[in-house]
């Protein structure tokens, strides 16, 4: 690291290089609040909820939170960003590379969302280093975002002070405001058939493998994979994991059929029941093939279905004044910022449904979830003059 780089990019590396997969943001969230405290913001406003207890999966500290009492009388605005990474992260070495931070090695950046982390941090950094004005703010920093954004499901709203509106920072572009997320399914099936000598019984034996084949051989045939678009509408879905209990592959060998298989997949959409509509096509698209797959005692596999919900659609209107504070604040820093609807989960879709309108920009990160991930740090820098405009607006 070179002596003529900024704080703020400094930071943003420093945070990079700090392990937190989903589900162990401990030393992350540690490192901020140490950060913070270093910035002057009195250690009385930064406090941990109990989220993690909440949270159905294991995860080592609630969610970060900073609440600011303000300057100046007003609503509260609410800030957020989440702390884990991805697992291909692990490891991660940044290093700068003709104005982008790249990594080093055969691991993802990470900067999916640390570069949000530090967007948040020289935000807090700036209002106490500087006599600005500003209304009261919290800072939500969130757990298990990339596992089913657990820290913003669980959060409650009255930790963060009540907040009116919000504003996010996940994705890529900064010259862009996200008003419209798809919702999403998640759901596993349990294809149970029985084993048998494939050599000298295979009349005996249930192959769970054919049956899942079946299942989703029609399913695509029916146009319920990848792009859906029936009647109108539109959806995708997608199979995440076929094999067995413990996460190895589906069998054991060739000379055995094959008598338990595990997959799970998902339904997305912007419309609430057909993501459910697309969920209901594969399960009774399962539950056919186990109908047509029968040993010679005529027995067949069973199916077990199940399904939950991982956060609802949303599109907020173009009226509201989070998107109204969102432009002004772009167009006051010379970025002529534009609205518009993505096919993933945010935080916000959460944040929403809790009542706080929230709307997301991005902090540079491009590729996420990959080896080719990098932040570009002319839009990084533009994403914490955004989060500086729209705090002291």
């Amino acid at each position: 690291m070179t002596n003529n780089l900024s704080e703020n990019i400094k930071n943003v590396i420093e945070f990079l290089s700090i392990e937190g997969v989903t589900g162990y943001e401990k030393n992350i969230a540690l490192s901020v609040k140490d950060k913070l405290i270093k910035y002057g913001v009195p250690e009385e406003y930064i406090f941990f909820d109990e989220a993690n207890k909440k949270i159905p999966l294991f995860t080592e500290t609630g969610n970060l939170i900073v609440k600011l009492p303000g300057t100046k009388p007003g609503k509260r605005k609410l800030f957020s960003t989440h702390l884990d990474t991805v697992s291909l992260c692990k490891g991660a070495e940044p290093i700068i590379n003709n104005g982008k931070i790249i990594a080093k090695n055969d691991t993802a950046l990470g900067a999916d969302n640390r570069g949000g982390v530090s967007c948040l941090v020289n935000l807090l950094k700036f209002l106490f280093q500087n006599n600005v004005e500003y209304t009261p703010l919290t800072c939500l920093f969130t757990v298990r975002e990339e596992s089913g954004l657990w820290g913003a499901r669980n959060v409650d709203k009255k930790d963060l002070g009540s907040p009116e509106i919000g504003f996010n920072t996940d994705g890529s572009s900064p010259y862009e405001i996200i008003t419209s997320a798809v919702g999403a399914e998640r759901w596993s099936v349990e294809i149970i058939g029985k084993g048998s000598h494939a050599g000298v019984a295979p009349n005996k034996g249930i192959s769970s493998s054919i049956v899942a084949s079946i299942a989703l051989s029609k399913t695509y045939e029916d146009g319920w994979f990848g792009l859906v678009e029936k009647n109108g509408l539109k959806g995708t879905s997608n199979i995440g994991y076929y094999g067995d209990h413990d996460g190895n592959c589906a069998g054991s060998s060739t000379n055995q059929v094959t008598d338990y298989v595990k997959i799970n997949g998902e339904s997305r959409s912007m419309d609430q029941d057909f993501i459910s509509e697309i969920t209901n096509q594969y399960e009774k698209n399962f539950i056919a093939a186990s109908e047509i797959v029968k040993n010679s005692q005529n027995e067949k596999a069973q199916i077990k279905f199940k399904k939950s919900l991982d956060y609802f659609p949303f599109k907020l209107d173009d009226n509201l004044e989070v998107i109204k504070i969102a432009k002004e604040s772009a167009n006051k820093i010379g970025i002529n910022s534009k609205t518009v609807a993505v096919n993933g989960g945010l935080d916000a879709n959460w944040l929403i449904r809790n009542g706080i309108p929230t709307i997301t920009f991005g902090n540079g990160h491009y590729n996420p979830h990959s080896l080719d991930e990098y932040l570009d740090i002319k839009e990084y820098e533009d994403s914490c003059e955004l989060a500086i405009s729209i705090a002291t607006q």
